[in-house]
C-alpha cells in the first residue's frame, strides 16, 4: 500500500538524523518537502537517512536536494546506490542553466522579414528568366541543327515521363467523369431534365478535366521526376563534369525532358478525354438509362469539337511549364539531401500551383473570346 512521505529528526551520538520514511513520489509526497526544509533550518549540522524510503522518483529527489540546498545539507544525504543515482541525475538537471525567458522581437524585424522575402521573391524571377532564356536558346540551337537533339534519351524519356503514365491518367479522369456525371444527374433530375448531363460531362471532361488531370499527375509524377534525377546529377556533380568536357546541360538534359513531355502531353490529354467520356458513358446508361448512341449523338450535336480543341491547345503550354519547372528545381539543388528534398519538394508545388493558375488564365481568354 502506498504510504505518505514523511520524516523524523532524531538525535543520535553522531549528531541530529533526519529519518526519512513512506514514498517520496510525486503523488504521496505532498507538502513534506517543505515541512523538510522547515526541520532542517532548526538544525544547523544534519544528516539526511534516505535508507527507509519507499518508493522515490524525481519528484521526491527534487523536493529533498531543494530543501537541503537550502541550508546547506546536500552532501550529507545516505542512501542506496539506486537512490543515490536518482539524486544524482536530478542534482545534475538543477545544475544545469535555466531556459531563457523568449524574448519579444521589435516590430522591425518582420519588416526586414518581409524585405528578406520580397528579395528572395526577386532573385527568383531572375533565376527563372536566365533558365528561360538558356531554355529557348536550346531550342533555338536544336531548331537550327536538329542532329543535336539526342533521339535516344528523349523518346526513352517519352515513354517514362508519358506513356507510362497512361494507367493512372486513364483510370483517374475515368472515375472524374464518372462522379462529374453522378452530380449531373443528381442535380439536373430535380428539374426533370436529366438527360442534359450528358452535355454537362461533355463540356466539363473536353473543356477541362481531361488537360486539368493529366497536368496535376504530371505535375506530381514527372516534375518532381526530373527534379529528382537532375538534382542527384547535381550532388554528384555529373553536371560540373559535363560542363568541363564541353556538353551543355541544357541541350543534353533539360532539352530532352522538354522535347518528351511536349510530344507525350497531347496524346494523355487525348487518353485522358476517352476516358472522362467512357466514365459519363457509363453513369448515364446505368443511372440515367440513356443509351450508348443517345450519349454520343447528343455530344456531337450540343457539345461539338471546339470544346475539345480548347482543352488540347492547353496541353502544350502545360508541358512546357511543368518540364521547365522540374529542370530548373533539379540545376538548383545543392550538395546536400536535404536541398535535393527541398527542391524536389517545391517542383511539385510550383507544377500543380502553375498548372490551376494556366488553367485559369485559359479560362478568361476564352470567355472574353467567347470561345
Amino acid at each position: 500500500m502506498p504510504q505518505p512521505a514523511d520524516f523524523e529528526i532524531e538525535s543520535t551520538p553522531d549528531g541530529v538524523v533526519a529519518v526519512l520514511t513512506g514514498d517520496w513520489t510525486a503523488v504521496e509526497m505532498g507538502r513534506a518537502s517543505e515541512r523538510l526544509a522547515e526541520g532542517l533550518a532548526e538544525a544547523k549540522e544534519a544528516t539526511i537517512d534516505l535508507t527507509k524510503v519507499g518508493r522515490f522518483d524525481t519528484s521526491g529527489a527534487y523536493g529533498i536536494l531543494t530543501a537541503a540546498h537550502q541550508h546547506g545539507h546536500e552532501d550529507r544525504i545516505i542512501a542506496s546506490p539506486e537512490v543515490e543515482q536518482l539524486l544524482k541525475m536530478v542534482s545534475s538537471a538543477l545544475q544545469c542553466e535555466p531556459t531563457p525567458e523568449p524574448v519579444s522581437r521589435p516590430f522591425y524585424e518582420l519588416l526586414a522579414r518581409i524585405g528578406h522575402g520580397v528579395v528572395d521573391l526577386g532573385l527568383s524571377i531572375v533565376d527563372i528568366n536566365v533558365f528561360n532564356g538558356h531554355l529557348l536558346t536550346a531550342v533555338g540551337r536544336a531548331i537550327r541543327n536538329p542532329r543535336r537533339i539526342r533521339w535516344a534519351a528523349t523518346f526513352s524519356l517519352a515513354e517514362r515521363a508519358g506513356l507510362d503514365a497512361i494507367p493512372i491518367v486513364a483510370a483517374t479522369t475515368f472515375f472524374i467523369g464518372a462522379v462529374v456525371g453522378l452530380l449531373g444527374a443528381n442535380l439536373l433530375r430535380q428539374f426533370g431534365a436529366q438527360v442534359f448531363a450528358v452535355e454537362l460531362i461533355g463540356v466539363s471532361v473536353l473543356r477541362e478535366f481531361n488537360v486539368l488531370i493529366t497536368a496535376l499527375l504530371l505535375a506530381g509524377r514527372s516534375a518532381s521526376s526530373f527534379a529528382a534525377e537532375i538534382g542527384s546529377m547535381k550532388m554528384n556533380q555529373e553536371i560540373d563534369a559535363m560542363q568541363v568536357l564541353g556538353v551543355d546541360p541544357f541541350d543534353a538534359l533539360v532539352f530532352p525532358r522538354f522535347l518528351a513531355l511536349l510530344l507525350t502531353i497531347p496524346l494523355l490529354v487525348f487518353v485522358a478525354t476517352l476516358a472522362g467520356l467512357a466514365g459519363g458513358l457509363v453513369v448515364a446508361v446505368t443511372a440515367l438509362d440513356i443509351s450508348p448512341t443517345t450519349f454520343f449523338q447528343r455530344l456531337v450535336d450540343n457539345v461539338g469539337i471546339n470544346h475539345f480543341w480548347v482543352g488540347m491547345s492547353k496541353a502544350p503550354v502545360m508541358a512546357v511549364v511543368i518540364a521547365a519547372i522540374g529542370c530548373r528545381q533539379g540545376l538548383d539543388v545543392g550538395g546536400d539531401v536535404e536541398s535535393l528534398g527541398r527542391h524536389v519538394t517545391a517542383a511539385v508545388v510550383q507544377a500543380i500551383f502553375s498548372a490551376i493558375m494556366i488553367d485559369a488564365f485559359f479560362a478568361l481568354i476564352y470567355m472574353k473570346l467567347n470561345v
